[in-house]
């Protein structure tokens, strides 16, 4: 180690460490043992461009580790990325732009929102396919477009969790060789050692998924930490671990290798002493010497000069290939041309009974066919949930160009992959599961809304309709529990049109996820249903005088249809609305929703194959429920229906009762 790359390394160990101190609050072990990883791949490995952060030829970087933010804030002030010290010195304040865990699209530099371990690691997974899949699709021996790395450091909490272990099994299986992860293996949890949870020979398990495994003994070692990554690059057929031993809280001689580095300040007695066991000048906090300013200056300027040369063969590329760059272009947009979709072909149906799921797969092949750039796949359930694209091969070792992904069983994992794909840029993902099986994927799917992704979420066998499958697989809580995550999109259609309305809206939400609901059962085609289901409610029967309100979502909007014309036939006013979407209803001005709920109309019935929480926001104190606040049971979905009260007489029985009061 030279004595310059000494001096940066320890600025970056003191940097964060002063940053934790100031907020009185934080993880400085991390950063002070793992920052000589962080240099040698920033300052001489990492493909980036400072001052365009969001080029998308760079290389990605992901702390999956996110407690360790102080690192990467003090790497993207050093680095010239516009984050002043000020926001230094304010780490984990309100309003500052260095959050205690990193968060995207909040920070510039920043390319996802991690925290919970494991997550970045299967971002990361994302994006290697997602580069793969662009490189695939765009090079030409000739000219090459796309050819960027994925680095993510990971720590051994990261090593623990299961989704780990999910992502690192499909990336080895997909050899994904320009995934490239860092463990920094310290050794210490916050409860101790790590021997007191945590034995396993973690080589021995990525060799046997099928990694290249290296380990350079000495955490300070730079010469061996960047020798480790030459060689990772140089592997192309297999993603790359490379296991590196460091000290947590290295440099501050009372601290160092001890649980207590991990997870509180240092104290302004020992961050005055790791400088002076560091040999840096004891100068007032948050001060940089000319020395290392000037070296890092030089850093970016050299990524600048990368950009500019990338930008000369794109031109080139694009005289060659012109029709090519103008998809490039169109892909990298994140634009989906949702006017073709008022085509009368994608809102007709032959009338016949179908399964929300059936509809579903009909508009995606539709869609597949007008939007190159989608990708997706599903839990080993595609047969089931319908999500093949027909038109499309698969993603695999083998070929790069498909766009049909076989996650495996691996429903975490999954999920936090189509986070990746969707933070890597220039694809449009999708998801599917079993709805019930949300549950495993509620982590991510929290993230993917509070990075405003657009990962579209395609959920079938959506109610007690499942049937002899029994309560395991039956949701009950489910909806509840995707409506009360912020910025979630749900969308439960009750028919094949507003099945059509729910992938447009899906499409068309950029900085949303959605959840497609759908069922495993043939539901009839009702009659008015259509566009309009794509502001999350609206009236399918009315009357001039309204005396009752019935509302529905999904497969229970066709008994409040039908009771509302038996309703109507006993001259009983009445206006049914079809509710696919709260989300989208609550976006739309007052006047509309208004228009839609009458308010002056407190009479209100509520109809839905799942809990009822919720739905009391709509019926208000006068309203009522029909509902399953408790767990189904195996049988056919029709004897199901009929006994937990879901049929056309048990709604009008309620509702007679409701305008008796």
């Amino acid at each position: 180690m030279t004595r310059i790359d000494k001096m940066n390394v320890d600025t970056i160990r003191i940097l964060s460490a002063e940053a934790v101190q100031a907020a009185n609050s934080g993880h400085p072990g991390l950063p002070m043992g793992a920052a000589p990883i962080a240099y040698t791949l920033w300052a001489k490995h990492l493909k980036h461009n400072p001052a365009n952060p969001k080029w998308e030829e760079r290389d990605r970087f992901v702390l999956s580790a996110g407690h360790g933010s102080a690192l990467l804030y003090t790497l993207l002030h050093l680095f010239g990325y516009g984050l002043p010290m000020e926001e230094l010195r304010r780490f984990r304040q309100w309003n500052s732009l260095t959050p205690g865990h990193p968060e995207f699209g909040h920070t510039v530099g920043v390319e996802a929102t991690t925290g919970p371990l494991g997550q970045g690691f299967a971002n990361g997974v994302g994006m290697a396919m997602a580069e793969a899949h662009l490189a695939a699709t765009f090079n030409r021996p000739e000219q090459t477009l796309v050819d960027h790395h994925t680095y993510v450091l990971s720590g051994d909490g990261c090593m623990m969790e299961g989704i780990t272990s999910e992502a690192a099994s499909l990336a080895g299986t997909l050899g994904l060789g320009k995934l490239i992860v860092f463990y920094d293996s310290n050794r210490i949890s916050i409860e101790g050692d790590t021997d007191i949870a945590f034995r396993e020979d973690v080589a021995a398990r990525f060799a046997a998924y099928d990694w290249h495994v290296q380990a350079v003994a000495d955490g300070n070692d730079i010469d061996g930490i960047s020798q480790a990554i030459e060689a990772a690059k140089a592997e192309t057929g297999k993603p790359s671990l490379i296991i590196i031993s460091t000290q947590i809280g290295y440099g501050c001689p009372a601290k160092q290798g001890k649980a207590s580095a991990h997870g509180e300040p240092l104290g302004t007695e020992n961050l005055a002493a790791a400088k002076a066991w560091l040999e840096l000048p004891t100068t007032e906090p948050f001060t940089v010497a000319e020395e290392v300013r000037n070296a890092f200056a030089a850093f970016t300027e050299a990524g600048n000069k990368r950009e500019q040369d990338w930008l000369r063969a794109k031109a080139a590329y694009g005289k060659a290939f012109p029709e090519l760059l103008v998809s490039w272009e169109a892909w990298q947009s994140g634009e989906v041309p949702l006017d073709m979709m008022d085509r009368d072909s994608f809102w007709a149906n032959n009338g016949k009974p179908n399964a929300t799921r059936s509809s579903s797969s009909d508009v995606l092949n539709a869609v597949s066919e007008l939007v190159p750039n989608l990708i997706g796949g599903s839990a080993d359930l595609a047969p089931s949930t319908k999500t093949l694209m027909k038109n499309r091969t698969s993603f695999s070792r083998e070929d790069r160009s498909g766009s049909n992904l076989h996650f495996g069983v691996r429903e975490l994992a999954m999920t936090a992959i189509g986070n990746g794909l969707a933070l890597h840029g220039g694809l449009i993902p999708y998801v599917s599961t079993f709805f019930v099986f949300s549950d495993y994927m509620k982590p991510c799917m929290r993230l993917s809304a509070l990075m405003n992704l657009r990962v579209i979420y395609v959920l079938t066998h959506d109610s007690i309709g499942v049937g002899e499958d029994g309560p395991t697989h039956q949701p009950i809580e489910q909806l509840a529990s995707l409506r009360s995550i912020p910025n979630m999109t749900v969308f439960r259609p009750a028919d094949a049109r507003e099945t059509v309305a729910g992938w447009v809206a899906a499409l068309g939400r950029k900085t949303s996820p959605t959840a497609l609901v759908l069922t495993r059962q043939n539901l009839p085609q009702l009659a008015g249903t259509g566009k309009d289901a794509g502001k999350g409610a609206y009236i399918l029967l009315d009357s001039e005088k309204i005396d009752i309100q019935l509302m529905a979502s999904g497969s229970e909007t066709q008994l409040v249809l039908e009771v509302g014309k038996r309703l109507q036939e006993k001259g009983v006013g009445v206006r049914v609305i079809s509710m696919p979407s709260w989300e989208l209803f609550e976006e739309q001005p007052k006047t509309y929703r208004d228009s839609v709920i009458a308010p002056a109309v407190r009479t209100r019935l509520a109809v839905e194959a799942g809990a009822s929480f919720g739905w009391h926001r709509y019926v208000g104190l006068d309203g009522d429920i029909i509902s399953r606040d408790t767990f189904g049971a195996s049988a056919p979905a029709e004897q199901l229906f009929a006994a937990y009260g879901f049929t056309v007489e048990n709604v009008l029985a309620r509702a007679e009762q409701l305008l008796s009061q």
